[in-house]
């Protein structure tokens, strides 16, 4: 992409959203609306004649919903795609099936005064754009489609972790914390699906919007032996369960004599993130020391990286998704040149890593 600008399309069935997505887009100039386009239909016509570097996408369209469309892009010439969804329980849903279809990330857009929220939001919009075209779509593959070609080994819980309770060393069981953002509802997947039910309590921040956590917490409950919710304040964090930040607020951890739980709370954007990596991190830094496992992995920016080098410092255990099964490795590049990582792991690894920690202590 050096010395040209990205050509994004914006398929949408809503002219005014058409409208302000493109004069958003166009105030940067390292991209240019090359077409816009009311439904899959007229899209797939226009990319005859040039076909884009982005697709900003909706998933609720006539003639051919978004999931289909991106699915037959997907297929016939990965391209990135951002999907662009609304604010409901319903648009969520769809969304987490289209980003399991490939997608790279999400842009939201409200029911209700659309203009405003959608230029108020121009610089997360052309900044999920121009990220979105470094993706490394050959790791986008479909999740199920991955498990049945690439499956990631299966571990057998009582020959790893026994299912007995531990004396504690020091303070309590290991907690896990893990960061991700691009690329990260399919890897959080691969790494969940595979740990057994008896594994150590784990925090998650995956860069994404209200709402949509919800519908990715649940999607993901139903996959895995282990119990995944949308964190509230005051949940434990206990062996077998994984709690997600939800979209828009900042999850930290907490500690109450042998007991760990979090704190949900809103707050500033970090990093122009909230929820943010670097607040769990820092917060599991000063919670859990070294009775922690550290993981940051596929992801666009830099946040986590500051908070994973507290963690390393404060004891704790350090790992970060190798370049190779990134989707995006600019989340676990900026740890490892900060020396934030202790090693480098492929994703099929993780898993077992997370069991080789706890049983080691």
């Amino acid at each position: 992409m050096k010395g040209s600008k990205i050509k994004v399309l914006i398929v949408d069935d809503s002219a005014v959203v058409r409208q302000v997505l493109s004069g958003v887009l166009e105030s940067d100039p390292m991209i240019n609306v090359i077409a816009t386009a009311a439904d899959p239909i007229f899209a797939l016509e226009k990319m005859k004649k040039e076909w884009p570097d982005v697709i900003v996408l909706d998933v609720e369209m006539p003639r051919m919903d978004g999931i289909t469309f991106l699915r037959k892009v997907m297929a016939e010439r990965p391209t990135p795609v951002v999907i662009c969804s609304s604010l409901t329980g319903a648009g969520a849903e769809t969304t987490i099936q289209a980003l399991e279809a490939g997608a790279v990330g999400i842009v939201t857009k409200p029911t209700i005064g659309l203009r405003d929220y959608l230029v108020d939001a121009s610089t997360d919009l052309t900044t999920t754009v121009k990220g979105a075209v470094h993706a490394n779509l050959k790791r986008l593959t479909p999740a199920a489609k991955m498990r049945s070609v690439n499956p990631t080994p299966k571990l057998t819980a009582d020959a790893i972790l026994p299912a007995t309770e531990r004396a504690m060393a020091q303070t309590t069981d290991l907690v896990v914390a893990m960061g991700t953002s691009t690329g990260g509802t399919q890897a959080l997947e691969t790494v969940l699906s595979t740990l057994p039910r008896v594994c150590p309590g784990i925090v998650i921040v995956q860069h994404m919007p209200e709402k949509f956590t919800a519908a990715f917490a649940e999607r993901l409950n139903a996959l895995c032996a282990i119990e995944v919710r949308e964190a509230q304040s005051s949940d434990r964090v206990i062996p077998g369960r994984a709690l997600i930040a939800p979209g828009g607020r900042h999850m930290l951890l907490r500690r109450s004599g042998a007991q760990y739980f979090v704190e949900v709370r809103d707050g500033p954007l970090v990093n122009r993130h909230r929820p943010s990596v670097d607040v769990l991190f820092r917060s599991v830094a000063h919670s859990a020391g070294g009775n922690a496992l550290g993981i940051i992995m596929t992801g666009m920016g830099d946040d986590g990286a500051a908070g994973l080098l507290e963690m390393h410092q404060a004891g704790a255990h350090t790992l970060a998704q190798d370049e190779e099964s990134c989707v995006v490795f600019g989340m676990p590049k900026e740890a490892v040149k900060r020396g934030a990582v202790d090693r480098l792991v492929p994703l099929h690894a993780i898993a077992s890593e997370i069991i080789t920690c706890a049983a080691r202590r």
